[in-house]
């Protein structure tokens, strides 16, 4: 197959810079992937876990300095500072060419130079893009094998239309004082040197598919968006499908993997993506949307039978596991899982563990990287080349007091005031306070490419150029008592609220107008065998007026943090709510 010259060239360019002792340019073949796992192994970067009960699957361990997304050392490399925004950290392209690439300068010597091409999104997809990473790092090379559609379909995409978006990537030294990611929005290129973890390392996911994506949206007239997608099929045999965007620790993969409760019956629940859309106008005037990526990054503690059973069966084979624990039978382990605590196991700092450690034995956010395909519920439709049509947007915090259970946006523009004041409260999971009220709009906060005023903007237009554009909804499952039980159930009976989001979506289902949106009545959701009494009813989908009015003036610091790039739509919304609320 012929190679682009502009590839070519790029890659030559890259191996002048960082000399390695030999480049490799990668197919995506079952072939080569079994001689990298089989170099892998040989090496110590991947442990093979217990065939029988892990077929496929191997231990990785990462860096104890390298375990996380560094959103302090990732930089929007804009010309002006004002276009990446007050929401990003932002380097000049000048001072990253002078400060960062020099660290790329013979950073591969004595490693192999592997040359990535990757597909996102489905093969024949007029939607999908073409990116290419080059990397130092085997755990990549095999990591983007499973996360995207690797080697040769990606190349016979990229002679169809010519453009690609560069990744260059480099462990370095693994040195937290010598490491960045960079992104260029106008050259679509982006830099990753000093680590490798996931997030950080590969170039697809966050950096290309959300970052750079986020601005070829702008710029094209689509939106790249942090959103699961499912569809959901009532007994009749029709199928609703939904996106949906959740800050961390709200329950977005159990979603996105959603198994009906026995009471439900004849519903089900398809997954089509985890983690992010892609969506476009299709000719009948909704929106249609993607999942760009081939598997999923999940995390892996309290990933179990009871809060996800369709992760915990896809994981099951081919998958690599980063910063669990091993035990002594060759089996993954981590908090939260089905098996109790092993008496005696490795941990994934690959130390002696035992209970009374002290310590945890997989690191709170240890992965496992799997295929799509290999989910259980996966959507016959989910690598349609023209997507799946959105019948509704939804966002969710975790609100332990404020927000009700569900309530609808009275339109678009509304709808996209409802996710530019997305928040949630923080948990015992993250570092820091707990029950800190953070903001995270439409949970792109570190993942918009460019400033959020403008985001919000084109938020907007798009509701103008889609003629019959989703419903927007606002959930929230961790609403709690006085005495901090949780009301509502969650899990699978998440699926009830979701019953009535379809039915607005498709101009049914009782409602009652409040300040803040259109609510359920009383009886809208469907609370047969739950322990869910009218008074608890009451109590989830209540608005307290002076609770919301604390709420607005907490929300105004941050719409005026983005000055006059805030859209004055979002403006009169905010002061519209106010008088409903009064």
């Amino acid at each position: 197959m012929t190679i682009p010259k502009a590839l070519n060239d790029w890659v030559r360019e890259s191996e002048a810079l960082c000399k390695p002792s030999r480049v490799v340019w990668c197919e995506g073949s079952d072939t080569e992937h079994a001689a990298l796992v089989r170099d892998m192994v040989k090496s110590g970067v991947l442990l093979p876990l217990d065939s029988k009960t892990y077929p496929g699957c191997h231990l990785h361990r990462s860096d104890p300095s390298d375990v996380a997304r560094t959103e302090h050392l990732t930089f929007i490399c804009s010309e002006k500072k004002e276009d990446a925004g007050p929401t990003n950290n932002w380097m000049s392209p000048a001072d990253a060419r002078a400060r960062v690439r020099p660290l790329f300068d013979g950073a591969m010597k004595g490693r192999t130079m592997y040359v990535v091409p990757y597909l996102m999104g489905p093969a024949r997809s007029p939607f999908s893009k073409v990116g290419v990473e080059i990397t130092d790092s085997p755990y990549v090379v095999a990591s983007m094998r499973t996360m995207t559609r690797m080697g040769t379909i990606a190349l016979e995409h990229l002679a169809g239309m010519g453009e690609f978006v560069k990744g260059l990537h480099s462990l370095g030294d693994l040195s937290p004082e010598r490491r960045s990611i960079c992104h260029f929005p106008r050259e679509r290129e982006i830099w990753s040197v000093g680590s490798g973890y996931g997030g950080n390392a590969l170039l697809g996911k966050k950096c290309f598919a959300l970052r750079i994506a986020s601005v070829q949206a702008r710029d094209e007239g689509w939106m790249a968006e942090h959103m699961l997608i499912v569809g959901i099929e009532d007994p009749k045999g029709n199928v609703t499908y939904v996106a949906a965007a959740f800050p961390s620790a709200c329950g977005k993969t159990n979603l996105a993997m959603l198994v009906p409760p026995a009471s439900q019956k004849g519903w089900k629940v398809w997954t089509v993506g985890d983690d992010i859309a892609w969506m476009r106008v299709g000719a009948d005037g909704r929106l249609w949307a993607i999942n760009p990526e081939a598997g999923f990054f999940g995390v892996l503690p309290y990933t179990s039978s009871k809060t996800n059973p369709n992760a915990l069966a896809t994981l099951k084979h081919n998958s690599i596991f980063t910063n669990a624990a091993l035990t002594a039978d060759g089996k993954p382990w981590w908090e939260g899982a089905d098996d109790p605590a092993p008496s005696h196991a490795t941990d994934w700092r690959g130390q002696p563990w035992t209970p009374s450690s002290g310590t945890v034995a997989a690191h709170p956010n240890s992965r496992f990287t799997a295929p799509a395909a290999q989910c259980p519920s996966i959507s016959p439709k989910w690598e349609d080349p023209q997507g799946v049509p959105i019948s509704a947007i939804v966002f969710g915090g975790r609100r332990s007091k404020l927000a009700p259970l569900v309530y609808q946006a009275r339109d678009w523009a509304h709808g996209v005031f409802m996710g530019a004041t997305m928040a949630s409260e923080t948990t015992a999971a993250a570092t820091g306070a707990v029950g800190v009220t953070r903001r995270d709009p439409m949970a792109m906060l570190p993942f918009c490419g460019y400033h959020m005023g403008d985001y919000f903007a084109h938020w907007l237009r798009m509701g103008e150029r889609a003629p019959k554009p989703p419903a927007i909804f606002h959930v929230n499952w961790f609403r709690k008592d006085d005495a901090g039980k949780f009301l509502w159930p969650g899990f699978g009976e998440n699926l009830r609220v979701l019953r009535w989001i379809v039915d607005r979506a498709a101009g049914s289902g009782k409602s009652v107008e409040s300040p803040i949106g259109h609510l359920p009545t009383r009886d809208a959701l469907d609370v047969t065998a739950l322990s869910v009494t009218p008074p608890t009813m009451d109590a989830l989908l209540s608005v307290d007026r002076t609770a919301w009015q604390t709420e607005l003036a907490e929300q105004s610091p941050f719409f005026d943090k983005l000055g006059d790039r805030l859209p004055q739509r979002l403006r009169d919304e905010h002061a519209t709510l106010s008088k409903r609320l009064k």
